[in-house]
C-alpha cells in the first residue's frame, strides 16, 4: 500500500508560479512512473500533466511544455511539479500519481490561477 501527500496548491494570479510536492509512503526508487494528473472544474476526466520515470525520463502533456518542470528526489520519496507563468486554464485540481504494481492517487491540491 502507497499513500500519497500533496501539499503546495494554492491561489495564485495569471504569470505566477507554484510548486506542488508529492510525498510517497514507501521508498519512491520503486515507483515508476510518479507524475502529476489534473481535473478541471466541469470535466469528468482526469488528465495528465506529467510524469517521470525511476530514471529521470520525463513526459510533459504539450499545453504545459515550457511553462512546467517535473523532478523527483528519491532520498526523499517525494516527486515535484515547478509550475511557472501560469494561466487561468490551468485552474484545477491536481493529483499526484504512482504506480508500484497499481496505480495510487493522492488526495488532489487545487490550484486556481485568476486572470
Amino acid at each position: 500500500q502507497v499513500q500519497l501527500v500533496e501539499s503546495g496548491g494554492g491561489l495564485v494570479q495569471a504569470g505566477g508560479s507554484l510548486r506542488l510536492s508529492c510525498s510517497a509512503s514507501v521508498s519512491s526508487f520503486s515507483i515508476n512512473p510518479m507524475g502529476w494528473y489534473r481535473q478541471a472544474p466541469g470535466k469528468q476526466r482526469r488528465e495528465l500533466v506529467a510524469s517521470i520515470t525511476s530514471g529521470g525520463s520525463r513526459n510533459y502533456a504539450d499545453f504545459v511544455k515550457g511553462r512546467f518542470t517535473i523532478s523527483r528526489d528519491n532520498t526523499k520519496n517525494t516527486v515535484y511539479l515547478q509550475m511557472n507563468n501560469l494561466e487561468p486554464e490551468d485552474t484545477a485540481v491536481y493529483y499526484c500519481n504512482a504506480f508500484l504494481g497499481r496505480t495510487y492517487w493522492g488526495q488532489g491540491t487545487q490550484v486556481t490561477v485568476s486572470s
